[in-house]
Order: C-alpha cells, then structure tokens, then sequence
C-alpha cells in the first residue's frame, strides 16, 4: 500500500469515529493547561487529573506560582514522576512567564521553548490546543503508533523525524486532532508491550500487524 492511501485511510477511520479527539488533561486555561503538560511528561495524565486541582487552587496564576519556593510545589507534586525536577520547572517557568512575557503564555514555538520545562513537545501543545496552531507534538505514543501504522518510516528514529514524516501528508485542519488520535489509540489500543491487534480497527492497513510475525519486527517497535 503507497502512503498516500495509507494516510487516506488513517483520517478516513478517524473522522468518522473519533471527530472531536482531545487531550484527557483537565485545565480551565492556558495557564493551568502549560503546568499540565509540564508536569504529565513520563507520567500519565490519570495522575496529573488526580493532583492538578488542588495544585491549581494553591497556584491559580503564574503570578503565585513564581512566588512560591520549590519545596512547598514539591509537596502538591511528589507523586508523580520526577517530582524535583518537575517542581523547579514550574517555579522557573512561572518566574520566566512573569519576568518576560509580562504573565501571558507565549505564542511562538521560539519563546515557548524559552520557558524551564517546556520543550518542543510541550510547546506545540500549547500552540496547537491554546492558539490552535496545526503543530504536531511527538510523544512516545505517536511516534510509536505512527511507526506502526506505517505512517513513520522506521529510518525516522527522533520525534523531530516523526513530525517531519507527518505533517506533509496530514491537511492542517487535521493536523491537531491527529496528535490526539495517535495518542489515544496508543495509550488505549495500540499498547507498547502488548497491542491489542485483536480489537483493533486499523489492522488491515497496519504494518505492525501485517509483518508481526516477522521475526524480529515486532521487538523494534
């Protein structure tokens, strides 16, 4: 199958079936979503859910997060990963917002990345959800489904290669949702250790399910 067909079929099925995908983080801002995905990097957005809103209610405004002493954010956060590093991010962060962005969430890739804790995953997050930028934000679940699929040729070994290979072939009114239908179909179907090829509605055009059999395909992927 070329890849055009493979890339009409892949929006076709998600469209259809998945039209208004978004991200599972909870946030009533911009502000509130930039903490979020600072903080879900190697966690699950489960546990950020679990621990945002009463970090949210302590700092409601960058204002007071940048204010605050490492420690004390620290406590609202131990439970997820990287608790330490993630605590002096979101200091720092709120420190940077306020000291040169006047408190406002930057709107450019370049001044994004600027920010303590915010790299070009994050960043493309928050162009695409805040400012509705089509931006596509590798994480380990879409460059993993979209090797799968076969979307992502395997010689592209970096999310930067991922987002190269996909933004071409995807229409830019689509650009955004297909970050959160790569995601979900990762995070819910299309598993690291075990996919489920079985319930799978993408198995006739995927090539992780067409060559799972071959030995060693499956082990890279």
């Amino acid at each position: 199958m070329q890849k055009k067909e493979r890339f009409r079929r892949f929006l076709d099925y998600f469209t259809q079936h998945y039209p208004e995908a978004q991200t599972e983080l909870k946030f009533g801002n911009s502000y509130e979503l930039l903490v979020a995905v600072i903080l879900s990097a190697q966690c699950t957005d489960k546990r950020i859910n679990q621990i945002s809103p009463a970090l949210f209610a302590r700092f409601p405004e960058p204002e007071s997060l940048a204010a605050a002493s490492v420690e004390e954010v620290y406590s609202y956060i131990r439970s997820v990963s990287y608790p330490n590093n993630k605590a002096k991010h979101l200091v720092g962060m709120a420190n940077a917002l306020m000291d040169r962005f006047g408190g406002v969430i930057p709107a450019t890739l370049e001044e994004l990345q600027t920010l303590p804790g915010v790299g070009r995953k994050t960043a493309h997050v928050i162009l695409s959800v805040v400012y509705n930028e089509p931006t596509m934000a590798v994480d380990t679940h879409v460059f993993r489904v979209s090797h799968r699929l076969g979307l992502a040729p395997l010689t592209a070994t970096t999310p930067l290669a991922v987002e190269k290979a996909l933004m071409p072939h995807i229409p830019r009114e689509y650009v955004a949702k297909a970050h959160h239908w790569l995601i979900l179909h990762g995070r819910y179907v299309c598993l690291a250790r075990s996919p489920k090829c079985e319930v799978c509605d993408l198995r006739e055009f995927c090539k992780y399910y067409q060559n799972r059999n071959a030995s060693g395909f499956a082990d890279k992927l």
